[in-house]
C-alpha cells in the first residue's frame, strides 16, 4: 500500500493486480465483441451493452470495495501483530531484544521472571548477568555464554540481527554506512543437564596404582615374627581408606595394589592431601623406618584403558620423584601431593648392575658416543660425562663430550683433560659440530638432567636415535622420550654417584687414571656439598672406589677453589641476604665482573643454610638476560615442589629455576608470595 498526492491510500502490488482482474477482463470482452459484429451485427450490439454493463458495475464495485479491503486488511494486520506480540510474551524461552550497548529494549515474560526485572527495565543486561561481556558480544555474530541466575545455570545464546537485511526488500527506509543491528538474547536452562553430566562423571570409576616405596627396606628393619605384622597394618590401611571413598582394593603383588573408586571422591581427597600417605607412615611396630607410599591416578573420563595408560603413566612419575607422593595425570596437566619426606635410600646395587649391563651391550652395539649434560655444565655434571668417556674408551670406542660454555669453577677441571695430559683434541666438541657430524651409528648418553630443555643441546635430542639417560633429580612432566636405557634415581646423592657405580659392574677390568677419578669425585663433592646432605651408604661407598682408582682429595679441594670476585660476590650476597617470614632467607648475588654468577648463587644459598632457625634460602641473580634462582633447603621445607612452580625442578633440599621476561625484583616478589601460600596452607 502507498499513498497519492492527495494522500490517500492505495493498493499496489500484487494485490491490485488481483483487485484490477475482471476490469483487465473487459479488454478479453471486447475483442470477443469485434468478432461477434462480423458474424452477426445484432449479435454484436448485444454484446457491446453487456461489456458496457460489466465495465460499469466492475468499476463501481471495485471502487466502492476499496476502502472496505483497505480496513479489513487493517484491521486483520492489527489483530495479527496482538497476536504475534502475544505469542512472544509467552514464549516459554526465555526472549529478550538488546541493543549495541547491550542494554534492554524488550523482553517477554519469561526473561522478565528470571531477570526479577519489570519490563519497562532498559538498563544492560550486564547488570543482570554479569558473565555477559560487552565486548565479547560485540566481536561475534554469535556466541554462547555460561550465565548463572539464582543457583540455575543458564546457556545465553546471543546473535545479531542486522538491519541491512531486514530492509533489502524496503524503499521508505535505507540504511547508514554504518552496519546496525540489534542483538537477540534467548536463555537455555542446563541446571538439569549440568547436573545429569555431573552426575555421570561423579559415577565414572577412576583406576590408580598404590606401591610401597620401601617394602624390603622396612621388612629388614622389624623383627621376623612382626613382619606379616605390619604387612597387614598396612593392607588394612590401604583398604580402609579406599573403602570409606566407595573404592574397591585389589593387591597385585606383595607391595603393589590395584585400585578403582568413583570420581566423585576424588577431589576430597585430593583436598585431604591424601591422608593415606601420613596414615601409614604412623605404624610402627619395632620399624625403624617409616613405610612410604606412592600413588599414581589417572583422569582422563571414561575411557578405562586410557584411564589405566596414564596410571601407569602418573605412579612412573610419582616413583621417579623419589615416592612418598601422589600424582594425579589428566590430559591438560598433572597434579603432585605429598613428597616432603627424604627419597629412600635403597642399599640394593641390583639395578645399577642391571643398568651397567644394559648400557654395555649398547655400547657394543655402535661406533661412536655424544655425552651431554645441562646447559652451564657444572662439575657433577663434566664429571659424569667422563665417566662415560671411560666406559666408552675400555670398549675401544669413540666418545666424545658436547660442551659449548665453560664456566671458571669448571675451567680447571676440563684443563686437566687437553691434549698435553694425553687426552685426543676433539674429547670435547661444539653443539654445532656434534649435530653436523651425527649418525645412524652414533649413541647420544644424557647425564645429570632429565628435561630436553636444560641438555646443551636438544636437536641432537631430535636427531639421535639410540638415547640413553643417567640423573639423579626428580622427573616433571617434560622428560626425554624414545630413550633406550633410562636409569634416573632421585635417592643417589649426584649423577657422578651413579656413574661410578655403573663403572663397578661394567667391566672388571676398567682402570680409571687419577685425573678422572679426580673429576668424578668433585661432582660427588660438589653435590652434597663436602658430604653434608643428600649422602647415603651408596655415597661413600661410591667415593671409597674412586679414591681406590686414585682420587686425591687435595687436588680435587684446589680444583674447586673460586677466584676473588667470585667470593666477593658471593659474601656480598651474604651480606645483604634478609630473612622473611623469620625461616627463609632471600638474597640476590651480584652478577658484575664474574664469569659464572650462577655458580656463585648456588654456593651462597649453600652458606646461608648454615644461619640458625633459617629453613630454605633463595638467592637470585640475573645472567644472560636471564633470573636464575637457586633454592637450598635442610629437611622441612620441599624447594623442589616451589621450584617446579616457577618452571625449575630439582631435589626436595636442593632445587632451581629460570625465569624469562621479569626483573630481580618482580621475581624475589613471586617467592615471597610463594611462601605466604606455603606457610597459610600449612604445606611443607
Amino acid at each position: 500500500m502507498d499513498r497519492n498526492s492527495n494522500g490517500e491510500i492505495r493498493l499496489k502490488g500484487k494485490l491490485r493486480n488481483y483487485i484490477l482482474t475482471p476490469v483487465l477482463l473487459t479488454i478479453l470482452f471486447a475483442g470477443l465483441d469485434v468478432w461477434m459484429y462480423f458474424l452477426n451485427v445484432a449479435a454484436g450490439l448485444l454484446c457491446s451493452v453487456f461489456v458496457a454493463v460489466y465495465l460499469v458495475v466492475v468499476l463501481l464495485l471495485y471502487r466502492r470495495n476499496q476502502s472496505v479491503i483497505l480496513n479489513e486488511m487493517i484491521d486483520f494486520a492489527t489483530q495479527y501483530s496482538t497476536v504475534q506480540k502475544r505469542l512472544l510474551d509467552e514464549f516459554e524461552v526465555p526472549y529478550a531484544i538488546l541493543d549495541q550497548n547491550c542494554r534492554l529494549m524488550w523482553m517477554n515474560q519469561q526473561f522478565s521472571e528470571i531477570a526479577e526485572k519489570e519490563k519497562h527495565y532498559h538498563k544492560s543486561v550486564t547488570g543482570i548477568f554479569p558473565q555477559v561481556n560487552k565486548d565479547q558480544v560485540n566481536k561475534a555474530d554469535h556466541v554462547n555464554i555460561k550465565v548463572y541466575k539464582d543457583d540455575r545455570i543458564y546457556r545465553a545464546s546471543i546473535s545479531k540481527i542486522y538491519f541491512s537485511d531486514m530492509l533489502k526488500e524496503s524503499h521508505s527506509i535505507e540504511s547508514s554506512g554504518e552496519e546496525q543491528y540489534l542483538t537477540i538474547m534467548y536463555l537455555f536452562d542446563e541446571t538439569l543437564l549440568n547436573q545429569y553430566l555431573k552426575e555421570k562423571q561423579d559415577m565414572q570409576m577412576v583406576s590408580a596404582l598404590v606401591y610401597i616405596d620401601n617394602y624390603d627396606e622396612v621388612l629388614e628393619s622389624v623383627e621376623e615374627v612382626k613382619q606379616s605384622l605390619l604387612v597387614a597394618l598396612v593392607d588394612r590401611k590401604v583398604n580402609k581408606y579406599f573403602a570409606n571413598q566407595g573404592g574397591l582394593v585389589k593387591k597385585t603383588e606383595k607391595d603393589k595394589y590395584f585400585v578403582v573408586f568413583p570420581h566423585k571422591y576424588l577431589e576430597p581427597m585430593a583436598k585431604d592431601n591424601f591422608s593415606l600417605l601420613e596414615d601409614v607412615k604412623s605404624l610402627k611396630v619395632g620399624n625403624e623406618m617409616a613405610v612410604t607410599l606412592s600413588m599414581g591416578i589417572g583422569d582422563v573420563g571414561n575411557d578405562y584403558a586410557k584411564n589405566y595408560g596414564y596410571t601407569r603413566m602418573a605412579i612412573d612419575l610419582a616413583l621417579g620423584r623419589g615416592g612418598d607422593q601422589t600424582v594425579i595425570k589428566t590430559k591438560e596437566k598433572t597434579y603432585y601431593f605429598g613428597g616432603s619426606s627424604r627419597q629412600v635410600d635403597k642399599t640394593t646395587r641390583v639395578k645399577a648392575r642391571v643398568k651397567a649391563l644394559a648400557l654395555r651391550e649398547i655400547m657394543i652395539s655402535k661406533d661412536k658416543f655424544y655425552v651431554m649434560g645441562h646447559r652451564i655444565a657444572d662439575i657433577d655434571s663434566f664429571g659424569a660425562a667422563v665417566g662415560i668417556y671411560c666406559a666408552a674408551r675400555q670398549l675401544g670406542k669413540k666418545a666424545q663430550i658436547v660442551i659449548d660454555t665453560v664456566n671458571t669453577s669448571l675451567r680447571p677441571l676440563k684443563e686437566c683433560f687437553s691434549s698435553e695430559h694425553g687426552y685426543p683434541e676433539d674429547m670435547m666438541i661444539s653443539s654445532e659440530k656434534a649435530l653436523a657430524e651425527i649418525d645412524s651409528h652414533t649413541a647420544l648418553v644424557v647425564v645429570d638432567t632429565n628435561r630436553p630443555s636444560y641438555t646443551e643441546c636438544p636437536e641432537l635430542l631430535e636427531k639421535a636415535r639410540t638415547i640413553v639417560v643417567f640423573d639423579h633429580h626428580r622427573q616433571s612432566e617434560e622428560v626425554i622420550k624414545n630413550t633406550d636405557l633410562s636409569y634416573i634415581e632421585p635417592y643417589a646423592s649426584s649423577a657422578c654417584e651413579m656413574i661410578a657405580e655403573v663403572l663397578q659392574y661394567f667391566d672388571e677390568d676398567i682402570r680409571l687414571s687419577s685425573t678422572e677419578a679426580d673429576a668424578i669425585y668433585a661432582g660427588i663433592l660438589i653435590d652434597t656439598n663436602n658430604f653434608v646432605s643428600k649422602t647415603g651408604v651408596r655415597t661413600f661407598e661410591a667415593a671409597a672406589y674412586l679414591r681406590r682408582c686414585g682420587a686425591e682429595v687435595t687436588r680435587v679441594r684446589k680444583l674447586m677453589r673460586n677466584d676473588m670476585n667470585a667470593y666477593k660476590a658471593r659474601a656480598e650476597a651474604i651480606r645483604h641476604a634478609e630473612v622473611y617470614r623469620g625461616a627463609f632467607a632471600i638474597s640476590v648475588c651480584p652478577a658484575d665482573n664474574i664469569e659464572s654468577p650462577t655458580v656463585a648463587c648456588a654456593q651462597a644459598a649453600n652458606e646461608l643454610l648454615n644461619i640458625t632457625g633459617i629453613k630454605a634460602s633463595f638467592v637470585l641473580t640475573e645472567y644472560n638476560g636471564k633470573i636464575y634462582i637457586s633454592a637450598r633447603s635442610i629437611d622441612e621445607i620441599n624447594v623442589q615442589r616451589i621450584m617446579e612452580d616457577l618452571g625449575g625442578g630439582g631435589h626436595m633440599n636442593s632445587a632451581g629455576a629460570q625465569l624469562t621476561g621479569c626483573t630481580i625484583l618482580e621475581a624475589r616478589r613471586t617467592i615471597e608470595h610463594m611462601l605466604d601460600e606455603i606457610i597459610e596452607g600449612g604445606i611443607k
